[in-house]
């Protein structure tokens, strides 16, 4: 989410995405996700490397396991909820960085 969001933003506002993503990801906002996952969502490559269909399974796990010990988790839950929004417009096949795709939509 953050990544798609952070892209989404720079674009919108204006800034370079890539300038913004330099700035970024090497200081303490700096991740994996950021560093390998941005630049294809930039290039527009939603190939998978992990699938959301996948990942939704496994949020699906996560937030059941997490219910049955009374932890309520609300990151988690809305995560799946803008995968399942990804997924039900054919994007299932797509790799976790397409969830770019739901915020290129205001664009």
């Amino acid at each position: 989410m953050a990544i798609s969001e952070a892209m989404a933003y720079a674009r919108k506002s204006g800034l370079q995405p890539e300038t913004v993503l330099q700035s970024i990801e090497s200081g303490a906002a700096g991740s994996w996700s950021l560093t390998n996952l941005a630049p294809r969502v930039l290039k527009g490559d939603f190939a998978p490397g992990f699938f959301v269909k996948h990942f939704i399974k496994d949020m699906k796990i996560a937030i059941e396991s997490a219910e049955g010990m009374g932890l309520q988790l609300p990151g988690l839950q809305l995560a799946k909820k803008l995968y399942d929004q990804l997924a039900s417009k054919g994007c299932e096949d797509d790799g976790t960085q397409a969830l770019f795709k739901l915020y290129q939509e205001q664009l």
